[in-house]
């Protein structure tokens, strides 16, 4: 301990509010002694009074009525409750705690793959196929914090609409411009599609790369074979899972003259989007309806956790050291006090 923290220890900042505010208690209990300790010191006071009451008289009242100075007497008496106060701050342990956290997260590489054919336009989803897988994945893109997001669109032919990227914001807002009238072919490129996500994530270093197809139709566009396509991801170690948008048979398609809802016939080609799924060591799920399409996203959201490593420093400070300081200067002009002139000379 040297004199310049001595002289800190001494300092008269320990007892301002926002120092004592700053402070965690280790022992806050002790606390509590800062208004019991006057109340038993006044209670001594009290029993010696019943005991004897004859020490009233100590003081000749000449002296108690006439002399202000009497109450001089009672600074020792202060300088100890001073102290005892001070103790009991140090024995409630002031801290502060310095506590820094390391988190380091490896993010995931996430390629969605949106059919937007017209066969989208069906309204068995409210209001139709396409809008509501536009709303389930801006959904979904918004929860995942850290990971790096891209998106392919596809017809009868496909489109890389956005690399990889964690600017989730500029995703969201490309996704909401999307519309039938994007593309001129026609019909569904699953496999070209594929083929142009996977051709994305190629160079992509990240441990965890997934794929996210939603389709409700076929394969009858394209060059490129959806098995073979789904092949070549898996040898890149894309994981890919598949969505089956829709259902099969008559579902709503507009208005007749009459504002008669108009049905049409729907055809899923659930078996090819099976095996995709198999091959990239997925899963396969049916959406029938704007709610199945929510809950399939959350549980592929929770399949797909980024690992986060967290390591925390907790440094903690003690300052009782300079409270006991204080007890030990007041104990000192309690001493020095208790016997001096003050105590006697208005006796003598």
């Amino acid at each position: 301990m040297n004199i310049n923290s001595i002289g800190d220890m001494l300092s008269w900042h320990w007892f301002t509010p926002e120092t004592l505010r700053s402070f965690e208690w280790e022992n806050i209990w002790a606390l509590h002694l800062i208004w019991i300790i006057p109340i038993l010191m006044l209670l001594r006071v009290f029993i010696k009074f019943l005991r004897n009451p004859s020490l009233e008289l100590t003081l000749p009242k000449r002296v108690a009525q006439s002399n202000p100075w009497t109450y001089l007497r009672l600074i020792p008496t202060f300088f100890f409750l001073l102290a005892l106060w001070m103790i009991a701050i140090a024995l409630a342990r002031p801290q502060r705690t310095n506590e820094r956290v390391e988190q380091s997260t490896e993010g995931i590489d996430i390629m969605l793959v949106l059919d937007i054919s017209e066969s989208m336009d069906l309204q068995d989803f409210k209001p139709n196929r396409l809008e509501a897988a536009k709303e389930t994945a801006n959904e979904f893109i918004e929860g995942r914090r850290g990971d790096r997001i891209g998106m392919v669109v596809f017809a009868g032919e496909a489109f890389s609409l956005s690399p990889l990227t964690t600017d989730h914001k500029m995703l969201t807002d490309a996704i909401s411009d999307i519309s039938f009238n994007m593309m001129d072919a026609k019909g569904t490129a699953i496999g070209s599609a594929l083929a142009t996500a996977t051709n994305r994530m190629r160079e992509s270093e990240s441990t965890s790369k997934v794929m996210v197809l939603l389709s409700d139709g076929d394969n009858n566009a394209g060059n490129v074979d959806p098995i073979f396509a789904a092949q070549l991801a898996a040898a890149l170690d894309i994981k890919i899972y598949t969505i089956a948008v829709g259902k099969d048979g008559m579902v709503p398609y507009g208005t007749d003259f009459f504002g008669r809802p108009q049905m049409i016939e729907s055809y899923l080609d659930e078996t090819t989007l099976r095996e995709i799924a198999q091959i990239g060591s997925g899963q396969f799920f049916r959406a029938g309806d704007d709610d199945a399409l929510d809950q399939i996203f959350d549980q592929i959201d929770e399949l797909e956790k980024a690992e986060i490593i967290e390591n925390r420093y907790k440094e903690t400070q003690d300052y009782y050291r300079a409270y006991m300081m204080w007890a030990f200067v007041f104990l000192f002009f309690w001493m020095m006090l208790k016997s001096s002139f003050l105590n006697n000379f208005l006796l003598d």
